[in-house]
Order: C-alpha cells, then structure tokens, then sequence
C-alpha cells in the first residue's frame, strides 16, 4: 500500500495545496506542484522567502492537498497528507542538489525562486472525503 501512495503523490502533473498555520494561528494555503514523496514517510518540497516557509519556522505542522475533479463530485479523488518539517536548509549540499533538480525539471527560474530545501515527516494520511474509509479507496 505505501507504494501506491507514493505513486500517487509524485504522480505528474499535479497540483496541491500547502497549508501551514503561525505560532498565533495565521492560517495560510499556497499552491505547488513540485513536492516529492522520497519514501514512504518524508517529503521534500522547495519553499521560497515566503508565508509558507515563515510559518513552518515557528509551527512545523502542515497538510499538502491534493485533489483530482470528476465528472460529479462524488468522483472527486484526493488525499490530504498531514506533514510535520523536520528540516529546512537554505544553504549547502542540500539545497545545491534541490535546485539543480528543480533546474532540471522545471527550468532556471523555478529553481532560483527556491530559498530552502525542507523535509517533512509525513504523520497522517487521509482520504480527501473522509467517509470512514481508507485513503487507498480514495485514489
């Protein structure tokens, strides 16, 4: 089952939606389609000088969404993945190898839009729609 999740987070193109909240539980949500699920408990994703990466730094919990629309929204797929940072490195190895895959993918601009490499734990799986099912019947 891991693997399928796997499959299903690094699947492309996709989009999905990062949501962190601040120390005093600012909420913020912001759009992005280059996070990688490594293996079955980290993800790792590029953030900018950005809300999402200022948010992190004083709360590590966040939620990567992403959806999938049907012909009817009992159709819909989607999974939210629940994340905790571990890590955010704005300098060294790390980030180097981050942008040069960032470059490669997705081109020269994305890559130098990248401030930090972070790496989350993923805590919690859940379907899009919880109906009392597994994720797995949501993908």
């Amino acid at each position: 089952m891991p693997g399928k999740l796997m499959d299903y987070f690094n699947k492309a193109p996709r989009l999905g939606t990062l949501s962190t909240a601040s120390r005093k539980g600012n909420v913020n949500a912001a759009v992005f389609g280059s996070p990688r699920m490594v293996d079955e408990k980290t993800v790792v994703m590029g953030l900018g000088r950005d809300r999402s990466l200022e948010y992190l730094q004083e709360n590590p919990n966040a939620v990567f969404l992403i959806m999938e629309p049907g012909k009817s929204l009992t159709e819909w797929k989607g999974i939210r993945v629940y994340l905790k940072m571990k890590t955010a490195a704005t300098s060294g190895p790390k980030l180097d190898d981050y942008k040069i895959q960032m470059a490669k993918a997705f081109g020269p601009d994305a890559a130098n839009m990248v401030h930090a490499a972070v790496t989350f734990e993923v805590t919690e799986v859940r379907p899009l729609v919880d109906m009392g099912q597994g994720w797995e019947k949501s993908i």
